[in-house]
């Protein structure tokens, strides 16, 4: 071999490890995108991912490293071509095996499913590295230096995949497309990897096998993608709207036949209302909106943190006058509010994340909304007692903190309300709780919580509301709770019975078919 193809041959090697690298981490990352409307976007699910990736570049690797030195009939094309087809299959695969595994619960099943959608993928690629380093190294005492380059190049293609993907890809185009146009990169890549073999390798087999591999990656493809527009179709439900963020899988559906129009993120609910009417089917809210009755004086300014369908905003400017500023993490969220339930800002509109949008806000705010924790996953940094000091800084001296949590009111799983009551009760003097559905296990429990105990027979309250609101007061028993903080914070472990239960009640309701892509 001249010198001039082993150059264009060196640079193919370390061209193609940076592509590879770059294909395990979109495959990696958007793995959890694929799970998350089914599993939620949980540290398990997290964990699942990076644990399944880990095993499968780690059996690549052996694997690759035996057929490297012990095989000649299988070349890189192949393994790339293969690599290709695979993750071209994922989205197909995505539906019936998460429907397959729903019955191992969270934990298992996140993992299998995982381990089953992309282990096959990500092993492929995982055997590159090792094919490469053969490939380059031309002596005994150079292999340590063709290594480290290998592995060098391989992990810049893997933090330039990540970058490209979240910065400028996914907020673009979604998750399926960016997977099969990945395949689609592979084996394209792979078809010129197998002529240079054959070509310069003399290797007489490589082609054909990833020509062969590429056809019928090309022949699938438009079953994969016309697949993934016919899943979420039902004669019961309307989508008025999906669309899929850095957050979630964001969409607006009706149900005609009871006049309901839902919005959800991934297979959470995080807000409902009348189709005709407007008005919220979200019973805690109308806990909520009452809160500011029970005040001594008149509120003025309110912060709602978890913007869902807007309504907390427009029931407290349009029944008692309170401006109030609003702080959502997910833009698609914020912009199906306003496109399909009728929110308009009364205050600052604010699109980002609490703990660093909070730290920048100056208050004082007479009441505090904390409406973020729903049926799919816990962001639990938002309930700590940092995060609940940083709120108690931002309210006025009769300021109110009226937090939503979803969970059981008995048994084991209870544990999660006992912590947080104790967590609130921890940074606030006064501690009032609510259920929303008194004759339930499973609920919304409503932590009203300040500096001074609330009065439920207050002039301002109709004798009626305040009957109501006596018959949902609600007694935890924090005795067995534990404090979260930024250090400790078990809450995701502690919601696991929850995130099980209310996946299979939201499955139940819209049926599979509308809950998995």
């Amino acid at each position: 071999m001249n010198e001039t193809a082993t150059k264009i041959g060196r640079m193919g090697l370390l061209a193609t490890v940076f592509t590879t690298g770059a294909a395990v981490m979109v495959i990696e990352l958007l793995g959890t995108r694929m799970i998350a409307p089914f599993y939620g976007a949980s540290l398990y699910v997290w964990s699942s991912l990076i644990s399944v990736t880990m095993i499968a570049l780690a059996v690549g690797y052996f694997i690759g490293g035996r057929l490297a030195d012990n095989s000649e009939r299988i070349g890189l094309s192949v393994i790339i071509a293969l690599a290709g087809v695979f993750t071209l299959i994922i989205p197909w695969l995505t539906r019936p095996v998460l429907l397959a595994t729903d019955p191992l619960g969270l934990r298992m099943g996140a993992f299998t499913s995982a381990l089953v959608l992309f282990f096959p993928a990500l092993t492929l690629l995982g055997m590159v590295g090792p094919f490469a380093i053969k490939r380059i190294t031309d002596k005994l005492d150079g292999v340590g230096n063709s290594a480290g380059t290998i592995y060098a190049v391989s992990t810049i293609g893997s933090v330039i995949g990540t970058l490209t993907l979240g910065f400028f890809l996914f907020p673009a185009v979604g998750s399926r497309q960016i997977l099969v146009d990945t395949g689609l990169i592979l084996l394209a890549w792979a078809i010129l990897v197998g002529i240079y073999e054959q070509k310069v390798v003399k290797r007489s087999l490589a082609l054909a096998p990833s020509l062969v591999l590429a056809l019928i990656g090309l022949l699938i493809t438009p079953k994969i993608i016309s697949a993934g527009h016919a899943y979420g179709h039902n004669d019961k439900f309307r989508i008025q709207s999906e669309q899929e963020s850095l957050y979630g899988w964001v969409r607006v559906i009706d149900e005609p036949g009871r006049d309901l129009r839902m919005l959800t993120s991934d297979a959470s609910m995080i807000g409902a209302a009348g189709i005709n009417d407007g008005m919220t089917r979200m019973s805690y809210q109308d806990i909520v909106s009452l809160m500011p009755a029970l005040a001594e004086k008149k509120m003025t300014k309110a912060l709602v943190i978890g913007l869902g369908a807007g309504h907390m905003a427009k029931v407290l400017r349009n029944r008692y006058g309170i401006e109030t500023d609003t702080l959502e993490i997910d833009p698609a969220v914020a912009d199906a509010a306003s496109r399909y339930f009728g929110f308009y800002p009364t205050g600052r509109a604010i699109v980002g994340d609490a703990r660093y949008e909070i730290r920048h806000l100056t208050g004082p705010y007479d009441l505090i909304i904390h409406d973020c924790f729903t049926g799919g996953s816990e962001p639990s940094h938002l309930l700590t007692v940092e995060t609940l000091t940083q709120l108690r800084g931002l309210m006025s001296e009769q300021g109110m903190l009226a937090l939503n949590f979803v969970g059981f009111a008995h048994g084991e799983p209870s544990k999660a309300l006992a912590a947080v009551a104790k967590t609130v009760h921890q940074v606030f003097p006064e501690l009032t709780v609510f259920i929303s559905e008194p004759d339930k296990d499973f609920n919304d429990f409503i932590f009203l919580a300040g500096h001074k105990s609330v009065n439920l027979t207050a002039a301002t309250l109709l004798p009626g509301q305040t009957d109501w609101l006596k018959q949902r007061v609600f007694n935890v028993d924090d005795t067995n709770g534990i404090i979260f903080t930024d250090n400790l914070n078990p809450l995701e472990h502690l919601q696991t019975a929850k995130a099980e239960h209310y996946r299979h009640m939201i499955v139940e309701w819209f049926g599979p078919e509308l809950l998995v892509r």
